[in-house]
């Protein structure tokens, strides 16, 4: 439910456990954002922060005034959260590139702005998935004590009845 607010989306997730890597993981999380239905795609988006977090570095009063205005104009024309996925921008183009998008996509009329926030929503859980598996295979690692090195093993002896020698 951290990854996508839909419960349709997480029990479809869930219920084909466990996966064998992590491509797996993703294809079941994109079927199940495809098959979304118009409700569990409004339960998705209700559970998305109303005010997309400026990008780290973006600290600028300017920039954050005009993103809280376009965010108030996005969710009023659309009645939800503006959601997009910013995973492959780089830091220095994040706050532009959401004002960008935020502006451009207020142009969209509501069915073709529904069918662009379920790409992003899609986008937006393969990254959270992403993150929280590796996120959690860096804390088992950090958290696994290191075994000590077992002793190294002695050649065996022969049984002195036996006539073979180990080699």
């Amino acid at each position: 439910m951290t990854c996508c607010g839909s419960r349709h989306w997480a029990h479809r997730v869930a219920a084909h456990r466990p996966y064998p890597d992590l491509d797996a993981l993703l294809a079941a999380a994109d079927e199940a954002a495809y098959d979304l239905a118009p409700d569990d795609l409004t339960e998705a988006l209700a559970a998305e922060p109303l005010e997309p977090p400026l990008p780290p570095g973006a600290a600028y009063e300017a920039a954050a005034t005009a993103l809280r205005a376009a965010t108030a104009a996005y969710e009023s024309r659309f009645g939800h959260a503006f959601v997009i996925c910013l995973d492959d921008v780089p830091r220095s183009e994040a706050l532009d590139q959401l004002l960008a998008s935020i502006r451009g996509r207020l142009g969209n009329d509501p069915e073709e702005e529904r069918a662009v926030a379920a790409e992003e929503l899609r986008r937006l859980a393969r990254g959270r998935l992403t993150r929280l598996l590796r996120d959690q295979a860096q804390h088992a690692a950090d958290s696994t004590p290191e075994r000590p090195a077992p002793p190294a093993a002695r050649p065996a002896e022969p049984h002195r009845d036996s006539p073979y020698v180990p080699v």
